[in-house]
């Protein structure tokens, strides 16, 4: 960066900024869609455990840390949803084939996502490293203070200062 102005490194920072957000944004996100793909493991591991052949007493939990003592016949189904709040009983079989496919369909969107940090990180980093290069930059143009002579060429000079604001700099002349 060849000569940084002022605006031009609040443009950055505010970039900066934006896309720090958006990385909070992002993990947020992924830690949902884990928290889902948790459950509907769990639910897998669940559904997996039963036997063909049925199970008596077999405790389903409720949540909340209550479960729920039923027996199982072999050809009990499962109630899913199928999406927009509407369920459908299907076999196990096929409860575990929804459940299985969601689960690559959530890794795949994590994944994905999980990309998107990567890359947004990075220009975070870049971005960032622009900042503070303009900033080093605009510092070494400024004269820490001016050292005249004589009292005329200090007349002719205006005195400038460096102050720090945030990350800001501004010029006081």
């Amino acid at each position: 960066m060849s000569n940084p102005d002022r605006e031009e490194l609040q443009r950055i920072a505010q970039q900066v900024e934006v896309n720090r957000e958006r990385l909070q944004n992002l993990e947020s996100q992924v830690v949902r869609l884990e928290e889902v793909r948790q459950e509907q493991a769990r639910a897998i591991m669940a559904l997996e455990a039963i036997p063909e052949s049925g199970a008596s007493d077999a405790m389903i939990p409720l949540g909340g840390g209550v479960q729920i003592i039923a027996d199982i016949p072999s050809e009990a189904g499962a109630v899913v949803d199928i999406g927009s709040g509407i369920q459908a009983e299907k076999t196990r079989e096929e409860a575990l084939e929804i459940l299985l496919t969601r689960n690559q369909e959530l890794l795949r969107l994590m994944d994905s996502l999980k990309s998107e940090f990567d890359e947004t990180e990075k220009l975070v980093i870049e971005l960032a490293t622009q900042f503070n290069d303009g900033v080093a930059e605009l510092q070494d143009e400024l004269p820490e203070t001016p050292e005249a002579t004589s009292s005329e060429e200090s007349e002719s000079r205006p005195k400038r200062r460096r102050r720090k604001r945030g990350t800001e700099f501004t010029l006081d002349d």
